[in-house]
């Protein structure tokens, strides 16, 4: 496989517009990681993750449709690629293999 970089926050990034499918979009994406990450995630961080993966090849996005609710403006929403799945996969096959790796130790 060419290789392909994907750091840390743009793999979770990556695996929120997944698992969201066709309705990922910046705001879902930083709500559901702040839950799950217990902590504050900066919304500029999901868009510059999501520029620089579209960049890539990784997603591919799309705006929705004009809505009162968001005064006339529409959302971007993400999907994920093939290509971009395919690197999930990679880093999901890695971080498995390596954690294998580890002896079975008693630490009690």
């Amino acid at each position: 496989m060419i290789e392909h970089s994907l750091g840390e926050f743009e793999e979770l990034v990556l695996l929120m517009v997944a698992a969201f499918h066709d309705k990922a979009y910046g705001v879902l994406i930083l709500e559901n990681l702040e839950e799950k990450l217990g902590k504050k995630v900066n919304i500029s961080a999901i868009h510059v993750a999501l520029k620089r993966m579209e960049h890539k090849g990784f997603v591919t996005s799309g705006y929705g449709g004009i809505t009162k609710e968001r005064g006339g403006r529409r959302k971007k929403f993400y999907v994920i690629t093939a290509l971009g799945k395919k690197v999930l996969d990679h880093q999901y096959a890695l971080r498995t293999s390596i954690y294998q790796q580890i002896p079975k130790i008693s630490f009690g």
